[in-house]
């Protein structure tokens, strides 16, 4: 094998290590990234771009430049060794010494991954850093283990996932998403100056300020440009740093927050990192999307239901809201039934005392007040008319008013000499104690097996403010330990009970990253579903996340006037179809439009949710919204067009020119049967008309308007 190439020849190999060059090279189909021994002994990364059309071409130490008065584009910096960059590994030993200096020790190759071995030989700690690869994506994964094999207790103060170096260029700009409660995932983009970027949360959840996402560019648009991107999988306390200093490449870190968070690791003990996943791109952020959305759908969501259509879902909570029971229920169970739902959600107010948000939480047994007869009766007859059954728990919470709390108010997070601090009138369980742990698992899965529930809309409605443990003097270890658990319980439900499909909720979309993927099938991004906020909020989740994990409704947010039932299904059909509004307020002629929006819905929503999605117009940049969705074989293509009241939108025709056809193929608008070439829809586009099909009433504003175009491929085109 020249040049001691390692690893199995053959189509299924990844990575490589170059010996004379003491390099190693990863690939996807259209990727690469690159590290190697620098002859100090350190790790570097000395390439993370486009893939080269041979091993040989990829960067070593012999084009490398080295700087005298600071190191930097080590794979794992560490605090010491005179590394001046941001470090991802800070400890102190049991004699005091914080600094760490690591020395390599060797790898391990395997067809996807690189294992790469260090230790600290002074004190016996050993830090192995792990490279994933996922060449259908184009993408990877780093993450790291720290193992102390020293005989004395380490304090592990800062153990981040990975460090990547992106060339510094003019013009580099960080894209984002930040927001707050109601008005989350909103993307921005700024300039990436000299000194350091943080991104973070500290509220024990994921938040919803910012979102652990990051992509960095020149001026790369929708479909062109080089993006360098990441996620991390992690759904507690993160931080993501950006680190630029003149003439030097830009430094980002990531990982779980340093801030006050402490894991003592005795002899034998081991630490391990979420997976910070990271891509490049070279053809802009639709490319950058679409390779995310396809790791999520082929390899992260959970496999009992990942290839499975998300059901149309109708939740009660606008209808009722506390005042819940087992008639009004059962009236909306008619009515959802009638326009085609497939899934019934009973909200908050089912159990406990819970008549308000002031009492209840935490006592998770049916009100028999409500539903005399439990839950039963009303599950039968939601299974009856052919529709799952679900329900909404929020198992992380309690109130002060509630059996639990009287029962254990050492449950709850905070410090018994400091008042605790309430927020929507609930504290927050100490799910790191195994036995709230355990209490959480039996509670939600007693519920299960009692029932014949099918759907679980799981919410965290408040951030966490006081991490005390009650019963410890020193636990900055539970934000990391709180988050294990949650992961533990979902993954043993999951387990328990195969057939139930989770949605991740938490006071909209607060615990919406990669790391909860795995365990849940579909995410709540915002409580905000008024249709035009909406779509702001759905361009940036679209960024980084799949719009099948994307839920949507249907609801009377901002004014059943001041949108058409047209303009809003459209929206919500930008993702995972649901219906909030209440139905009791609909008149018959609008219940038999719903009905013909929901079965038209059921018709593209493979696409929707299974395809390819491109960005043809933002919100945040155009008068309208225009979204396709391109079926994996390319035979079908689905666009929805939402007009919106821009300055002189009124006056604007709206041409959409679509994305990935074959420019030979002949495209069918179902609509109108008129043919097309695929060069034509997407060199020319085609005009939209915006008519009034399948729209109750005029809307109070005349510029909100939408349309959805339907193409299937007929047959190739006949000549040039």
């Amino acid at each position: 094998m020249s040049d001691a190439m390692a690893g199995v020849e053959n189509n299924e190999t990844w990575v490589f290590f170059l010996e004379r060059k003491m390099l190693w090279v990863a690939q996807t189909e259209n990727t690469a990234y690159a590290l190697g021994v620098h002859p100090d002994g350190h790790v570097k990364q000395t390439y993370w771009g486009k893939r080269l059309a041979r091993l040989e071409d990829y960067p070593a130490f012999e084009e490398y430049r080295d700087r005298v008065w600071w190191d930097w584009n080590d794979v794992y910096p560490v605090r010491g060794e005179g590394i001046q960059s941001e470090h991802c590994l800070k400890v102190e030993f049991a004699d005091g010494v914080r600094d760490v200096v690591l020395h390599y020790q060797g790898f391990e190759l395997s067809p996807r991954g690189l294992l790469l071995h260090f230790q600290d030989e002074a004190y016996g700690l050993e830090v192995c850093t792990r490279l994933e690869v996922f060449p259908e994506c184009d993408l990877m994964a780093h993450s790291t283990t720290i193992t102390n094999r020293g005989e004395k207790a380490v304090r592990l103060l800062d153990a981040k996932s990975a460090s990547f170096y992106v060339p510094a260029q003019e013009g580099l700009g960080l894209t984002h998403l930040v927001g707050l409660w109601a008005h989350e995932f909103r993307r921005i983009r700024e300039p990436l100056q000299e000194g350091s970027k943080i991104l973070e949360s500290r509220e024990g959840r994921t938040s919803h300020f910012h979102n652990p996402v990051f992509a960095l560019d020149a001026g790369a648009g929708e479909e062109h440009g080089d993006v360098w991107f990441g996620a991390l999988a992690w759904s507690g306390n993160w931080k993501l740093c950006f680190h630029r200093l003149p003439y030097e490449n830009i430094q980002v870190c990531g990982g779980i927050n340093d801030w006050d968070m402490e894991i003592l690791l005795e002899p034998g003990d081991a630490f391990s990192t979420p997976l910070l996943y990271f891509g490049f791109s070279a053809e802009g952020f639709g490319t950058m999307s679409r390779n995310l959305h396809r790791l999520q759908r082929e390899r992260l969501l959970p496999r009992e239901h990942a290839n499975q259509p998300r059901k149309v879902l109708y939740n009660s909570w606008e209808a009722t809201g506390f005042d819940v029971n087992q008639q009004n229920q059962q009236a909306l169970v008619e009515r959802a039934a009638r326009i085609g739902v497939e899934l019934f959600v009973v909200d908050d107010g089912w159990f406990g005392q819970r008549n308000h948000d002031r009492a209840g939480l935490g006592d998770w047994q049916v009100n028999r007040e409500k539903f005399p007869e439990g839950l039963s009766p009303l599950i039968e007859q939601v299974h009856g008319k052919g529709m799952d059954f679900g329900i909404w728990v929020e198992p992380e919470m309690v109130n002060p008013d509630s059996e639990l709390y009287r029962a254990h108010p050492e449950w709850v997070l905070g410090y018994p000499e400091r008042p605790l601090t309430l927020r929507r009138n609930q504290l927050v369980l100490n799910l790191a104690r195994e036995d709230v742990r355990a209490f959480v698992l039996r509670t939600v899965d007693g519920l299960l097996t009692q029932n014949a529930i099918d759907f679980v809309k799981w919410d965290m409605n408040r951030a966490v403010l006081e991490a005390g443990w009650q019963e410890k003097e020193h636990s900055p270890a539970v934000w990391v330990e709180y988050v294990n658990n949650l992961y533990a319980v979902w993954k043993e439900l999951r387990a328990r009970h195969p057939n139930v499909v989770f949605e991740s909720c938490s006071g909209g979309g607060g615990r919406v990253d990669m790391g909860i993927l795995p365990f849940a099938d579909q995410f709540w991004p915002s409580d905000n579903t008024d249709p035009f906020d909406r779509q702001l909020i759905q361009e940036g989740f679209s960024l980084f996340y799949a719009p099948k994990t994307m839920m949507c409704w249907v609801t009377d947010w901002g004014g059943k006037d001041a949108y058409s039932l047209k303009y809003r299904f459209h929206v919500s059909m930008m993702g995972s179809l649901g219906i909030g509004a209440d139905l009791n307020h609909l008149s018959e002629e609008e219940l038999q439009q719903c009905s013909r929006f929901v079965e038209q819905y059921k018709e593209m929503r493979n696409v929707i949710q299974q395809g390819e999605l491109y960005r043809l117009r933002c919100p945040s940049t155009s008068s309208y919204t225009a979204s396709q969705y391109l079926s994996a074989g390319g035979d079908k293509a689905v666009v929805i067009v939402l007009k919106n009241p821009r300055p002189l939108s009124m006056f604007q025709g709206v041409r959409v020119q679509l994305r990935g056809l074959e420019e030979k193929a002949l495209y069918q608008l179902e609509q109108t049967g008129k043919q097309f070439s695929g060069s034509a829809l997407m060199y020319l586009g085609v005009e939209v008309d915006f008519s009034s099909e399948m729209q109750i009433r005029a809307t109070n504003n005349r510029h909100f308007d939408s349309a959805m175009l339907v193409f299937s491929k007929v047959a190739p085109a006949k000549g040039e």
